[in-house]
């Protein structure tokens, strides 16, 4: 099944639709849910709701079992019920959406590609009510999506390709606008958000970013292509660098 549907081909009945938009260090976009959703979407904040709070992990780091199941059971994700998400178009909120659910063992999630401008822009029906849904029963079983930790993103640079698909000048340590160090993980390859990943056949293969959002993007991607193997290092450059003792490259790809 492919994990991305077309606004043509979308089903929003007998669906539990979430609403995940999204800006990176921006405001609430609850607001714009308010102004106009589809028509049953339940609105999820990706950074309380569906991500752990900064730290060691990362600036988004797993969340705790418990704390997602809840936020999931209270937007009426039930276990035998497909589940459709969808974004303000760039597909990284909904791709980490659809990872964390996927990686919770959720069997059956999906990403409106184009996101709600796409759904407007198609003529669909959106509604400003907001949606009170059935509380759902869906159990979070983590492990469903292979993950990597900062260990495993370490050996996985030396014996497989850990992609690293954050802009050249943040790989190379040319730039750094977010986190505190420039770099990347030594072994890293780089191939930038919206390059296609190649197969890399017969490799193991995972891809990190800044802190698993743009990453999650390209897992999903990968997934299309018939790599559902690839890993997501969740913790990403931000996690990485929370220990000092971890090593830091710098320059363009070897």
């Amino acid at each position: 099944m492919d994990p991305v549907t077309r606004v043509a081909e979308a089903a929003v009945e007998e669906t539990t639709v979430l609403d995940v938009r999204w800006r990176l260090g921006g405001p609430s976009a609850r607001p714009e849910y308010a102004a106009g959703h589809l028509p049953g979407a339940v609105f999820l904040e990706l950074n309380e709701e569906l991500c752990g709070p900064p730290g060691e992990g990362g600036r988004h780091p797993l969340p705790e079992p418990g704390r997602l199941a809840e936020a999931l059971r209270a937007a009426g994700v039930q276990g035998d019920r497909p589940v459709l998400v969808y974004d303000g178009g760039d597909l990284l909120a909904a791709a980490r959406a659809w990872w964390t659910l996927r990686w919770a063992g959720h069997p059956e999630v999906r990403v409106l590609e184009g996101g709600y401008p796409a759904w407007v822009a198609a003529g669909m029906p959106v509604s400003t009510e907001e949606v009170r849904p059935e509380r759902g029963d869906f159990t979070v079983r983590p492990g469903h999506l292979p993950v990597l930790d900062a260990e495993g993103a370490a050996d996985l640079a030396r014996t497989g390709v850990l992609v690293d698909v954050r802009t050249p000048e943040r790989y190379r340590g040319e730039a750094e606008p977010i986190d505190p160090v420039a770099g990347h993980i030594p072994g890293a390859v780089n191939v930038p958000a919206g390059t296609p990943i190649p197969a890399y056949e017969g490799q193991r293969l995972g891809a990190y970013c800044g802190s698993g959002i743009t990453a999650a993007r390209a897992v999903l991607e990968l997934h299309r292509a018939g790599r559902t193997d690839a890993a997501l290092y969740v913790g990403s450059w931000s996690g990485w660098i929370t220990d000092p003792g971890r090593p830091v490259a710098t320059g363009a790809t070897p």
